[in-house]
């Protein structure tokens, strides 16, 4: 049975799946990290034996070596390449600018570009080019498929991803709207339209990916029309490091009045702020735990949070021109049942009504959990990114 492996590269770490084409079936997955640390740390697990392995004790200097464990791994530990040939090797990069807006086979001039946006995209798309050239050594003649975060949004028209600043400054620093987590939204507004029986080309959706990272993205058709994140992932809903929206004169303030330099204030907005700013944790379960426990700070931060994804839900309502449905995806999104009563409460006037036994209902299905009849189908679809990559990986070679 012929496979992909997808692999997902940051700078001192990878993860990856190998995904089975027939019966889109997970046949192994791991973890490579602490790369280029005094000791390596690696996860190998293989799902049709259930075996797991680990070890912590093997220096891993480069991604390159990395890759040679995790084939020491897959020999050692299974499955076998000889039985699940490689179809492609497909990666995840964070920014494809605005030159990808789909999947692509990686040439050398694919290369280049990735290693050119990683003016936009520093803390990600080197790291993502690191995998690239570590998997082409270790799978020489396999086709790479780089799978962009923004390819997906790249349907936003210019009224939605221009931002008011001067032009030709604008166009030669390639300043603009372009989105992310868009491999996500994606896969969840397909399946969302799969587990309502309608053609995705008739719905009006906003899909909310919360988890560490969030984001909203409101889809007509199909299609992103807008979404959260900007220029980078940092633009948008309240996160667990990162601020989300705020005035942009907040950081010259801060630079005149609090003496932060420019890479002070970028490290404190992206790793500093949202939930760990606000509370000094940046673990919405721990949050809200302080909450009930009584603790105004982590309810206020929580209300803030809400307040935010409230925002975004109303506005995108507006620019749909409508709603058919609201779904809640990632980490947060799939597994907090009171964020997602309470971010909802007082939307009915949009047609959104929660079923309180269906919202409290844990399960790993898609599922509704809006009021039996209510307008707007509010659902929770789990989001699975390994596997629209590899879907994507496949259709292209």
């Amino acid at each position: 049975m012929s496979a992909v492996l997808v692999v997902n590269s940051g700078s001192s770490s990878f993860k990856y799946q190998l995904i089975e084409l027939e019966g889109e079936k997970t046949l192994a997955s791991g973890l490579v990290e602490r790369i280029g640390e005094e000791t390596g740390s690696t996860k190998h697990k293989n799902a049709l034996t259930g075996d797991e392995t680990s070890n912590d004790s093997t220096p891993i200097p480069d991604h390159s070596a990395g890759f040679e464990v995790m084939l020491n791994a897959f020999q050692d530990h299974g499955p076998s390449f000889d039985e699940h040939p490689l179809v492609a090797v497909g990666h995840r990069v964070v920014h494809g600018g605005s030159q990808f807006d789909k999947a692509t086979i990686v040439t050398t001039a694919v290369e280049h570009a990735i290693e050119k946006l990683s003016a936009l995209a520093p803390l990600h798309n080197p790291a993502n080019l690191e995998g690239i050239r570590a998997a082409s050594k270790a799978f020489p003649g396999v086709p790479e498929v780089a799978v962009f975060d923004t390819a997906f949004h790249q349907t936003l028209t210019p009224a939605a991803y221009t931002y008011a600043i001067d032009d030709k400054l604008a166009k030669e620093h390639q300043v603009r709207r372009y989105g992310f987590h868009g491999t996500s939204h994606k896969y969840v507004s397909a399946a969302a339209a799969d587990f309502l029986g309608k053609p995705l080309a008739e719905l009006k959706m906003i899909v909310l990916h919360i988890g560490n990272g969030a984001s909203a993205c409101a889809i007509l058709a199909g299609r992103s029309i807008e979404t959260s994140m900007g220029l980078t992932p940092l633009e948008g809903l309240v996160m667990g490091t990162r601020s989300g929206d705020v005035d942009p004169a907040v950081v010259f303030h801060l630079h005149r009045e609090a003496g932060l330099d420019f890479d002070e204030l970028e490290g404190m907005l992206n790793k500093q702020s949202g939930l760990l700013g606000l509370t000094g944790n940046g673990d919405m379960r721990d949050v809200q735990d302080a909450a009930a426990r009584g603790d105004e700070t982590a309810e206020a931060a929580l209300a803030v949070y809400r307040h935010r994804i409230r925002h975004y839900v109303g506005a995108y309502a507006a620019q749909l021109g409508g709603l058919d449905a609201v779904v809640f995806t990632a980490g947060v999104g799939e597994n907090n049942a009171l964020l997602r009563r309470r971010t909802l409460m007082g939307l009915e006037f949009l047609g959104i009504r929660i079923d309180d036994d269906r919202n409290e209902l844990d399960s790993r299905e898609a599922r509704y959990i809006s009021a039996e009849g209510a307008p707007v189908a509010v659902l929770v679809v789990p989001t699975d990114e390994e596997l629209e990559i590899a879907r994507q990986a496949a259709a292209l070679v």
